[in-house]
């Protein structure tokens, strides 16, 4: 099997790793942590992997493509690169990297409301391919003006976030007083001068800013007035009330986010929604809840037939996309996968995480006998 990866990180756990020690510690906790005691961020992947495949080695094989059609598009792998908040803060230029990244590699890119570039940035940069994912706004102004703004950039897919009623409860972050930009105490100074090209790097790009709200963010905001803005602005309560103006603006594909409930996919097409990602925000919102795994088999099973059922938060490598397949998601995302890369690699760590993703999953197949992505549930072992 040929290798179109750095041999020296032949896996996401090695990129983790070489991240931890490229960027300030206060930047990887808030990438790496989730909520409370990080009970549904372990368990996220612990139960994906147990997740069991069975290969059929005598049948006959013509190969294996990872090529996938999603909402019409055809793709070149089954996976995409999740929305993350502040990428800039945990590498400099992180999203432009991504979407440069998945743009070349032709699988979806989605970006945050609330990350480090802008929905016309891009735009620029796919082509008008990157998908947006949008932090409802309290006011319908604001809201039918970043939708405009969406459209206008022609973004294929718009992605709306349900899960995040009210903010996870995350403690290393509150010891961190991580906010955007950064509290610069003592102790985070002196992480930052312990990571010199993150340093550099920062210098090099600027300041990291939520570049898609600035229109709309008073000049000259101080930490706390930003996060009084920020409270005020946005409300990520859904309900029936605040969907339907959106689905009625929206002439593309609408995904709803953070669906973790049978009754919330049964509610999404009812609404007339175009796709949903089961998802539990990566384990950073409710400690207390399923890992994602296991509402995605039996939405899958009840609702695959109508509505496209994706699923992020947990997956972490080439297998883990094939066991997600497997279980019936149509597509996968990853999130920390990606930011490790970027935040191990720079510049070369989006091409290099989608080639190893890819390169896994290929041998995965392979391995199974699998010739096709739609093919993998025939591989799935019932327990």
């Amino acid at each position: 099997m040929a290798i179109e990866f750095n041999s020296k990180y032949p896996s996401v756990d090695d990129l983790r790793t070489k991240a931890e020690k490229m960027i300030p510690k206060f930047a990887f906790e808030y990438l790496d942590g989730g909520c409370n005691e990080d009970v549904n961020l372990h368990r996220n992947t612990s139960e994906l992997r147990d997740v069991q495949l069975i290969p059929q080695y005598l049948r006959d094989f013509n190969g294996a493509s990872l090529k996938t059609k999603l909402f019409g598009i055809e793709y070149d792998a089954p996976f995409g690169i999740a929305p993350v908040g502040l990428q800039g803060l945990m590498w400099p230029n992180a999203p432009e990297i991504l979407a440069k990244a998945a743009h070349k590699h032709n699988v979806p890119f989605i970006l945050s409301t609330v990350t480090t570039t802008s929905i016309e940035r891009a735009a620029e940069l796919t082509e008008g391919k990157a998908w947006f994912q949008l932090y409802h706004p309290t006011e319908d102004r604001l809201r039918d003006d970043i939708i405009n703004r969406a459209a206008a950039a022609e973004c294929p897919v718009l992605v709306i976030l349900c899960d995040v009623p009210t903010f996870g409860f995350r403690p290393r972050d509150i010891r961190n007083g991580l906010a955007m930009p950064p509290k610069m105490s003592v102790k985070n100074i002196m992480q930052v001068l312990g990571k010199p090209k993150w340093a550099m790097n920062t210098l090099r790009y600027g300041q990291p800013s939520f570049e898609t709200l600035k229109p709309y963010m008073p000049k000259g905001l101080d930490l706390k007035q930003l996060g009084k803005f920020m409270d005020a602005t946005f409300s990520g309560r859904l309900n029936e009330e605040k969907i339907k103006p959106i689905r009625d603006m929206w002439k593309g594909k609408i995904v709803l986010k953070g669906v973790a409930s049978e009754e919330d996919a049964k509610e999404a097409i009812r609404l007339g929604l175009d796709g949903i990602i089961v998802s539990n925000h990566g384990g950073r919102q409710l400690d207390a809840g399923e890992s994602t795994i296991k509402p995605l088999v039996n939405i899958a099973a009840k609702y695959g037939d109508q509505i496209e059922v994706m699923m992020d938060s947990g997956i972490r490598s080439g297998p883990d996309v094939a066991r997600s397949l497997a279980s019936g998601a149509k597509f996968t995302f990853m999130g920390r996968s990606f930011m490790y890369g970027v935040s191990a690699l720079g510049n070369k760590g989006g091409d290099h995480t989608i080639s190893l993703l890819k390169t896994e999953l290929q041998q995965v197949m392979e391995q199974l006998c699998c010739e096709n992505v739609e093919d993998l549930p025939k591989h799935l072992l019932i327990k």
